[in-house]
């Protein structure tokens, strides 16, 4: 058991004290919040399942003291273990919405939150979005929260990990969306012959293995499946680009995050005319391409995949 510091009572207390160990540390943050004092404030109002948006005057309230226990306890695993707050506390947050997450998923943290709470908005009119395809999806947060920010569509959360679709399907159940959205286990598209998507997204593996190498503990902690993907990180993403035009509807689109791997890709593909999307709340690397784009580009993405 953790020793107890002396003298914190208040949520406030354990944030501030948090966040003064976190700093000594030199964690590394980077799992949905960048510096100490928000990774403390989220690491200790889960643990109090409390939400991050406490109105501030309820920070002042006093633990109990197993509350007390609980949060020092968590604390120094975060500092000793490096274990990202969200698999400590078994939870994170995405376009508004709360996820359970475990170990055998990626922490949610993508940019393409922003474009999901759009409706996907200027790119294709939401009321045409009637089937989304969500490619390694961990948790299930992409997919889902498009199920609840477009509420006609219907769903295919798919993943290779049958881990990662456990934890999909009760997060599914923790949103009431049974009816519309189903986990597929499958390797990209290869156990979706004949289904036709209006919006195909993924986060998928784009890690490069000497950029992988070099991350901190922290990463190493979520799978690596998720993660790394070749020695120059465009292992999956071609194959995505090669199969997705035939899975697209007419004037469907992909999109795809391929965060530090942009350059790579680009260089790679001179010839495909990539949409970079900007972000509001910050993020980079997410390509959009129409299906008819893709078409066009087949000859150039074949020539890349199999060279």
């Amino acid at each position: 058991m953790a020793e107890q510091p002396d003298g914190l009572c208040s949520i406030q207390d354990f944030i501030r004290w948090g966040a003064s160990r976190f700093n000594a540390a030199g964690l590394h943050f980077g799992h949905g919040t960048d510096n100490a004092l928000d990774e403390a404030a989220f690491l200790v109002l889960g643990a109090l399942h409390l939400a991050p948006t406490l109105p501030t005057s309820f920070r002042e309230c006093r633990l109990t003291p197993a509350e007390r226990v609980r949060v020092t306890e968590l604390i120094e695993r975060r500092v000793v273990e490096r274990i990202p707050s969200a698999y400590l506390i078994g939870r994170a947050w995405f376009a508004g919405l709360e996820f359970e997450v475990d170990e055998h998923v990626l922490i949610p943290r993508s940019p393409i939150a922003e474009l999901v709470e759009a409706g996907f908005d200027p790119w294709i009119d939401g009321d045409r979005v009637q089937r989304l395809l969500d490619i390694g999806t961990g948790c299930g947060c992409i997919g889902i929260a498009a199920a609840v920010y477009l509420p006609d569509a219907e769903v295919d959360l798919v993943d290779i990990s049958p881990q990662a679709l456990h934890v999909a399907q009760r997060n599914i159940e923790r949103h009431h969306l049974g009816e519309r959205v189903q986990v597929v286990e499958s390797n990209l598209f290869a156990a979706l012959a004949g289904r036709r998507y209006d919006v195909i997204v993924s986060n998928p593996p784009y890690v490069a293995q000497p950029e992988f190498d070099q991350l901190p503990a922290e990463y190493h902690r979520e799978p690596q499946q998720a993660l790394l993907a070749g020695e120059d990180g465009l292992e999956i993403v071609l194959r995505i680009l090669d199969e997705a035009a035939q899975h697209l509807n007419d004037r469907g689109i992909l999109v795809v995050e391929v965060g530090n791997t942009q350059p790579a890709l680009e260089a790679h593909l001179p010839g495909l005319p990539f949409t970079w999307l900007e972000f509001e709340r910050g993020g980079e690397g997410v390509f959009l391409l129409t299906r008819e784009q893709l078409l066009e580009a087949q000859p150039l993405i074949e020539e890349a995949l199999y060279a």
